[in-house]
């Protein structure tokens, strides 16, 4: 497996005397850091580089912290701590509905934000490994391993599994496992959902990786216990 690399936290803030002072601080603490100054910009980093936490500001000039986290939450559990001047409390509750792990108030001490970073990625971390026979699957790394061979699945793909290794021979519905991973119930006709599995199934096949995942006919799929 690969060797293990500094924490990559992207951050979205659109204050650059914030934004600049939250990369220095964190990549002086020993991780990889990188700012954006608008939410699509972040978006796209998230998406592309798969960070290990994000630092998400509200207020920003195009679609707001809210959305983001709506729809990162819609295909990872990457932490998410919200930094914003909002600190009444229906603002906190909407943000940890919406799927934020933590909020922090503007104005803020540095060292409380690198504690509560720190212990997002110390939750993160615990049973972040799965060993299901000769599959390995390391969330935090975001990595699937068959015996010593990397297997590579997009996002989707890596949620989808994880999803279904939360409990190894659990049979999880179609129904629960588009709500859980695409976050929204999708067509009746839609095949989506098999799509995806017949897509890890062949990269695992590729990989020597058989019969990982059964179908249950009427009902869902599952990962052997």
């Amino acid at each position: 497996m690969s060797a293990m690399k500094k924490k990559h936290i992207v951050i979205v803030e659109d204050d650059l005397d914030i934004s600049r002072l939250l990369t220095l601080e964190l990549q002086e603490t020993g991780f990889e850091a990188s700012a954006f100054a608008t939410g699509i910009s972040g978006l796209c980093a998230i998406r592309e580089t798969e960070p290990d936490l994000v630092i998400l500001d509200l207020g920003l000039p195009d679609i707001s912290g809210a959305e983001i986290a709506r729809r990162v939450r819609k295909t990872s559990e990457i932490p998410i701590l919200i930094l914003t001047a909002a600190d009444d409390v229906s603002t906190k509750v909407e943000m940890l509905n919406v799927g934020a792990d933590d909020y922090l108030a503007k104005p803020f001490h540095i060292e409380e934000l690198v504690a509560r970073v720190n212990v997002q990625l110390r939750k993160r971390g615990v049973g972040a490994v799965r060993k299901i026979g000769s599959m390995t699957l390391d969330a935090v790394r975001r990595q699937v391993f068959w015996d010593d061979e990397e297997v590579r699945l997009s996002p989707r793909e890596f949620a989808l599994l994880t999803y279904l290794c939360n409990q190894p021979g659990r049979v999880y519905s179609r129904e629960e496992i588009e709500a859980n991973v695409w976050g929204e119930s999708l067509p009746p006709s839609s095949n989506v959902v098999d799509v995806h599995i017949a897509n890890i199934r062949g990269k695992l096949r590729d990989a020597g990786g058989f019969g990982i995942i059964r179908t249950v006919r009427g009902v869902g799929y599952a990962v052997k216990g």
